[in-house]
């Protein structure tokens, strides 16, 4: 199977207190990324770059320090690359050539 690569997007928007509000971005188990929030009424656009075998993953989201952060994940998105995305982060990479699978 042919890996493929994938840039998924999704808007954040965060509320925090403290000195230090981080979260995580987990696509199935493994670490995409551990972010300290340090923006004041914004959102954030993420780009997620994944290159991955076609199959089916999942994009979450976990805060470190749920008592300083409050993060809501909006408008899941494929920037490019052959795959589906739905607004709980579930992904499905397709492939050039596995369009129905």
């Amino acid at each position: 199977m042919q890996k493929e690569s994938v840039n998924v997007v999704v808007d954040i928007n965060g509320k925090w207190s403290g000195n230090l509000a981080r979260y995580r971005c987990y696509v199935n188990d493994e670490l995409f990324t551990e972010r300290t929030w340090n923006w004041t009424d914004c959102h954030l656009e993420e780009v997620i770059p994944i290159y991955a075998d076609p199959g089916r993953y999942q994009i979450r989201y976990e805060l470190v320090d749920p008592e300083n952060i409050k993060i809501k994940l909006r408008n899941f998105r494929i920037l490019n690359g052959s795959a589906t995305i739905d607004q709980k982060g579930n992904l499905h990479i397709t492939g050039p050539c596995n369009e129905n699978t």
